[in-house]
């Protein structure tokens, strides 16, 4: 079937990357355009990466130690000894508000979104071995849905991300339609039957895959022995509302939580 619009995406129009950038090249905005998707090579050294594994890993550690005290091992789409899904650490370890808030992003989030940009949401997803699930077709705006609808999406490859550890996927292209109807699946929400033309977004260790948050996008399974481990920041224009459907009533929340929806810093140079 061709993928529906979403029932709150009535006028969707993308609105494309306008130049001088400051960290991203004239092809890489292209294919942000597009494809809804481009890699950042090596964005980060290994170093940077270790320190984010010092803290994130305690954490997520937590994290399945609760989900295995649960009666089914599950919590929404979290699963101990599979997927785990550890949000908002930017609360609680300053170190990676700091890093959420530092050059890589706010030149990224200056070329792809505009001067006056916020953190809208960090996560770590640590894909466990040999989980054979896949991770589904899905939207990021699909999950919670956020006015305007184009944001961006940093998923830190905090290990190699290889086709056989569960990298991501992408459908380029469907991200100018704006955001699709999705349905909810026992592995999370869902927006594509089929996705031909779908591409592998393989990332090194220290890399970042960057993508819209329009972009249809999933990750396979990790039948490797290790853990694939990577962390997602993501970025809405400041202003940015959360909306919420009741009936006939539209509720409106403004992402602008002073705590770890921060603004970036404006400044003018990489």
């Amino acid at each position: 079937m061709d993928p529906q619009p979403h029932p709150l995406n009535r006028s969707f129009e993308w609105q494309p990357t306008r130049g001088p950038f400051r960290r991203v090249t004239a092809d890489q905005a292209r294919r942000y355009d597009e494809d809804g998707c481009f890699v950042l090579d090596d964005a980060l050294d290994p170093a940077t990466v270790r320190s984010l594994l010092d803290e994130i890993d305690p954490l997520e550690a937590e994290s399945e130690a609760v989900l295995r005290g649960l009666p089914d091992g599950k919590f929404f789409i979290a699963r101990a000894g599979e997927i785990t899904f550890v949000p908002h650490l930017v609360l609680r370890r300053p170190q990676l508000r700091e890093f959420c808030a530092g050059p890589v992003f706010r030149d990224l989030a200056h070329d792809l979104i505009g001067p006056a940009v916020r953190l809208y949401w960090d996560q770590a997803v640590y894909k466990k071995p040999e989980t054979p699930a896949d991770f589904p077709w899905h939207q990021d705006n699909g999950y919670t849905y956020v006015e305007p609808q184009q944001y961006l999406t940093c998923w830190i490859a905090l290990t190699d991300a290889t086709e056989a550890n569960g990298c991501p996927w992408v459908v380029p292209g469907l991200h100018r339609r704006g955001t699709l109807r999705h349905w909810m699946t026992d592995l999370g929400w869902r927006c594509l039957a089929e996705a031909p033309g779908a591409a592998p977004v393989p990332a090194r260790v220290g890399s970042i895959v960057v993508f819209s948050s329009l972009t249809p996008h999933r990750t396979g399974p990790n039948l490797t022995d290790g853990v694939r481990k990577a962390y997602i920041v993501q970025f809405a224009p400041d202003g940015a509302r959360v909306v919420r459907v009741d009936g006939e009533t539209r509720r409106y929340e403004t992402c602008d939580d002073p705590d770890r929806q921060f603004l970036l810093a404006a400044d003018s140079g990489p």
